[in-house]
């Protein structure tokens, strides 16, 4: 799957919207809080805060995923049905990470996927949550990544790495 990377545009409030409707509506152990507007209207607004970034397919256009973070924190990703187990989320962590040095997020312990899925880009567990400090009153578990300290900025790269 060809698939290309771009900041998000206000245009695509609504199919990043609808992905995230989607996404909860297809997990039977996560409560639904919001509709369908206000999926959109969150989308929106995390476009306009700049912190998105979009998955298309090259070749027809289609929104197939979106990250969305802000500095070191990564507030969302979204990966459309289809588009699972294709690449399309490794791509969109791998940009974060060329562009941090750290990055930090929060996922259900319940979404086992989502789990596997950090813990393979490299993400490890740093705290767990009750669901006291969630919307949705659902453990969590927060995750952190580390650039390994040859590819943090200011530092030099181990003797053999040098060339």
């Amino acid at each position: 799957m060809s698939v290309v990377l771009r900041p998000a545009r206000s245009t695509d409030a609504g199919k990043l919207g609808s992905m995230i409707t989607e996404a909860a509506g297809s997990r039977p152990w996560k409560p639904r809080l919001h509709s369908g507007a206000e999926d959109i209207a969150h989308a929106g607004a995390m476009i306009e805060n700049g912190w998105v970034t979009v998955a298309e397919a090259s070749r027809t256009g289609a929104l197939l995923g979106f990250l969305a973070r802000e500095g070191a924190y990564i507030h969302a990703l979204f990966i459309t049905p289809q588009a699972q187990r294709n690449g399309v989320g490794r791509r969109l962590i791998a940009a974060a990470q060329a562009a941090c040095d750290r990055l930090d997020l929060w996922t259900f312990e319940a979404n086992t996927g989502a789990r596997r899925f950090y813990e393979r880009a490299g993400f490890a567990v740093i705290a767990r949550g009750d669901g006291e400090a969630n919307d949705e009153g659902l453990p969590d578990i927060h995750y952190r990544w580390q650039a390994p300290p040859a590819l943090r900025p200011g530092t030099t790269p181990p003797k053999e790495a040098r060339a």
